[in-house]
């Protein structure tokens, strides 16, 4: 996974440009209302997302894979970026505790037992009150069923990535006994882009009682 990433980085640099999902906003919106204000986001990339979170003025802290990305962001967004460069299957990076959790993109490209760990050790690190959003490729997206498949609703795309679909089930089983609290269908982005039509992903959005 590593390889994988670190040589995407390296051949199509900032892949997915500088505005920042249509998840990340919603999340901004639903941390803002809640006077939310530090923020871990696992899956850091270049930061395209982050900045959406620090042009707001939230303390962001990011977990990255691929040292490139970090290197891009940093060239982007400053110095000053605070990323942590491992895996998240390496969490916890530090001791300390978020008010609010970002995750784009990321868990359906981890197997079962990677996902499980990764919603437990995100919670863990939540304060009581806090909010986790996941953002995770549904179903229901086009690109399902492409591929090998290697497991129920799991398959190997041809580029070599794993992919896991979620449905309303498997959230239910994964996410339930993390505080979840909504689990909504989304396009991303919200409008076609020409050529690059949208994905389907569901937005989960768990709350630490």
């Amino acid at each position: 996974m590593t390889e994988f990433w670190e040589s995407s980085f390296q051949n199509k640099l900032t892949m997915w440009g500088f505005e920042p999902a249509d998840s990340a906003l919603a999340a901004l919106e639903l941390f803002t209302k809640n006077d939310l204000n530090k923020i871990l986001i696992p899956g850091f990339g270049y930061g395209r997302n982050a900045k959406a979170f620090t042009d707001k003025g939230f303390d962001v802290t990011g977990i990255e894979i691929s040292e490139t990305a970090i290197e891009l962001a940093k060239q982007h967004y400053g110095e000053h970026i605070k990323v942590h460069h491992g895996s998240v299957s390496a969490m916890p990076f530090d001791q300390e505790l978020y008010d609010g959790i970002f995750c784009y993109a990321l868990i359906h490209l981890l197997n079962e037992e990677e996902r499980g760990k990764l919603i437990s050790d995100c919670y863990h690190q939540l304060k009581p009150g806090g909010y986790m959003v996941f953002v995770a490729i549904s179903k229901n997206d086009a690109t399902y069923g492409h591929g090998e498949k290697i497991g129920h609703n799991y398959f190997l795309t041809r580029h070599g990535v794993k992919l896991f679909f979620y449905h309303a089930g498997s959230i239910e089983k994964e996410f339930r006994v993390y505080g979840l609290v909504e689990a909504k269908e989304v396009k991303e982005p919200a409008k076609n882009m020409g050529d690059k039509p949208s994905q389907v992903f569901w937005q989960i959005t768990c709350k630490k009682q």
